[in-house]
């Protein structure tokens, strides 16, 4: 899942800068940079939903585990017969749940800030072809946008990594399935 993501978020970029450089006249296609611009962002609030899901999803999951460990109710969804020592399956759920817990923490804000940012530029690139706004006002955003996109896609990059690895540690510690998560 972590693969496909990167490369949902590797498409997304490429099609922002596609159409940057259409507004910026760097290269000429028989549509503008409006055309696109509608799609590119659509695509963005997609791609980055699903980042975002991904994150919850592994910070939901980790601490569901930790939960039936700690409180040792509904072991036999861990364990087809419980250990009786738990101790080392706590610790390392403990470390997983801080682990996916960063992650979470780490890429989140920078979604909601590229979204956000998206959404204003976008909103105010309309404004500004009937005239209620300046250029200089949706470039600025619009850069803004970038900044936040660009910080957003090496976190997200990175902790995506990170995130699969631990759960990959997690369903070999519990022996889950793959179909799971």
């Amino acid at each position: 899942m972590a693969y496909l993501l990167r490369s949902l978020i590797l498409l997304m970029i490429s099609c922002i800068i596609l159409t940057s450089l259409l507004a910026l006249n760097v290269i000429h296609l028989q549509f503008n940079h409006i055309q696109l611009a509608i799609p590119a962002f659509l695509y963005t609030i997609f791609a980055q939903a699903f980042v975002m899901f991904y994150f919850i999803g592994v910070a939901r999951l980790t601490n569901n585990v930790y939960t039936i460990i700690s409180t040792q109710t509904n072991l036999g969804e861990l364990f087809d017969n419980p250990p009786a020592d738990l101790e080392p399956y706590l610790e390392k759920t403990k470390k997983f749940v801080e682990e996916a817990d960063r992650s979470k923490r780490q890429t989140i804000p920078w979604t909601i800030l590229m979204l956000v940012l998206g959404m204003i530029a976008f909103l105010l690139g309309g404004a500004h072809d009937t005239g209620l706004v300046q250029k200089t006002t949706h470039s600025g955003v619009v850069l803004g946008f970038f900044v936040a996109m660009t910080i957003g896609f090496f976190r997200q990059w990175y902790y995506l990594g990170k995130s699969h690895l631990l759960l990959r540690k997690l369903k070999g510690l519990y022996m889950m399935p793959d179909a799971q998560m």
